[in-house]
């Protein structure tokens, strides 16, 4: 077995295409070992051991493997704390390396680990250098004339489409340089070494069908059409490079479909720039809304029985598949907030422990749009009817049927509020916070 010079670390980018940190460690030359973590900081605080989220990091980590195995090389998989097992294990594993590359991560746990970690490899004469992989451009890389960072969304998108004129997009050949991993056979933890049990699920493709880049425009907004990519799995845990998505849409003239990518960037700007956001409203006035938060009415949404076929087919969704159509996503959120009156946070810790493609920034930021909240937010006063959105975006009531097929039956319950006068309150409420 050669000796090992570096390591790298994967995280959030789970592939070996066009993978940037990954890239640079192999450029280096021979001697590049792969590590994954298992971090029981995150692991610990999922109570349920069926979450669909690790089978799916686990199979991504197979392919990874397989790929690896076919070329007499090996992912070295831990299982604890990262700065101890970096402190303990890895360096005892590991005794010569000379640099430990990875990937950016910004969330604010991320950041606490990789300072740690960091901090320890300077002690030890390690380097730790970490790329941009996940975002096309990161927290400082789109900015105000005055250096600022935007909160809006439309001069930030303009400006980050004219800064990738600027900047192309790049392609980082990682899968190119693999002869650079050293030699190994390590084996692949069972979820059950780890705690957890197998789930179900259904992996969408890697792949961007042209036809649906076609329609894109006009289908995304249909839960009833197959008119979205599925993408956002891929995206969270790095399966597929953002690079060649946005490469694809911009190819491809999928205006619509790159500014998704965008919105993307733009949350995990504010996510570095304003990271109150995680905690409390990104709009301060908003700290003083009274929410209702009535605790039946919540567990009545969460388990998809509140009368509303449209919010009752889209948490349904979400606790079957891990997923959710995005417009639905919409019309539940708006529910909860505004014509329930129930504290945004409670719906995004709710999304955030179900959703397959939980992603800190987008969720956050999704939930303060729809409370109002958040930056470039919808005004209070916007609040969704989900009876004309299901009309007009499932007009057949198919979607609705695949996931309520009860709710033209005597079965169905009736609505849990009613909509017009839950909604003028919920006006009056914001109104009188605000004023």
């Amino acid at each position: 077995m050669s000796q090992v010079k570096r390591l790298f670390w994967f995280r959030r980018d789970l592939r070996l295409a066009d993978n940037h940190g990954l890239y640079q460690a192999l450029k280096q030359g021979d001697g590049v070992q792969a590590i994954f973590i298992f971090d029981k900081n995150i692991l610990e605080k999922l109570d349920n051991k069926e979450d669909r989220r690790v089978s799916l990091i686990h199979s991504f980590l197979q392919d990874i493997s397989s790929q690896l195995s076919e070329i007499g090389a090996s992912l070295k998989v831990y299982h604890g704390y990262p700065s101890s097992l970096f402190k303990e294990e890895i360096i005892r594993d590991f005794p010569n390396i000379e640099g430990v590359y990875c990937n950016e991560d910004y969330e604010p746990y991320a950041l606490e680990r990789d300072a740690a970690v960091a901090d320890f490899c300077k002690t030890k004469g390690i380097s730790f250098k970490a790329f941009k992989d996940q975002v096309i451009f990161h927290k400082n890389e789109v900015l105000k004339a005055d250096l600022s960072p935007y909160t809006v969304f439309t001069p930030y998108a303009n400006k980050w489409k004219a800064a990738l004129e600027d900047n192309p997009v790049l392609n980082y050949p990682s899968e190119t340089l693999l002869k650079n991993f050293v030699s190994s056979n390590y084996n692949l933890p069972s979820i059950e070494d780890i705690g957890f049990v197998p789930t179900s699920f259904q992996v969408p493709k890697k792949k961007v069908e042209q036809s649906l880049l076609d329609n894109y425009a006009e289908l995304r907004d249909r839960p009833d059409k197959k008119g979205t990519s599925k993408m956002s799995p891929h995206l969270r845990f790095g399966s597929v490079s953002v690079r060649q998505l946005a490469l694809q849409a911009i190819n491809n003239s999928a205006a619509v479909y790159l500014n998704e990518l965008i919105w993307r960037d733009f949350y995990h700007m504010i996510l570095w720039h304003f990271p109150h956001v995680v905690k409390g409203p990104f709009k301060k006035k908003y700290e003083n809304i009274p929410w209702r938060n009535n605790e039946q009415e919540f567990e009545l949404w969460c388990e998809g029985k509140t009368g509303i076929p449209i919010v009752d087919a889209g948490m349904r969704e979400l606790l079957q598949t891990g997923l959710m159509h995005n417009r639905v996503r919409m019309i539940v959120a708006s529910f909860l907030t505004k014509n329930l009156l129930i504290d945004w946070r409670w719906g995004e810790a709710f999304f955030a422990e179900h959703l397959l493609d939980f992603d800190l920034a987008a969720n956050n930021g999704g939930w303060q749009w729809a409370a109002s909240s958040g930056c470039d937010a919808a005004p209070y006063f916007r609040i969704f009817n989900p009876e004309s959105q299901a009309k007009k975006f499932d007009p057949k009531g198919e979607y609705i049927r695949k996931w309520v097929p009860e709710f033209e039956s005597l079965n169905y319950p009736a609505p849990m509020v009613d909509l017009k006068n839950s909604r003028k309150r919920a006006i009056e409420v914001f109104k009188t916070a605000l004023s």
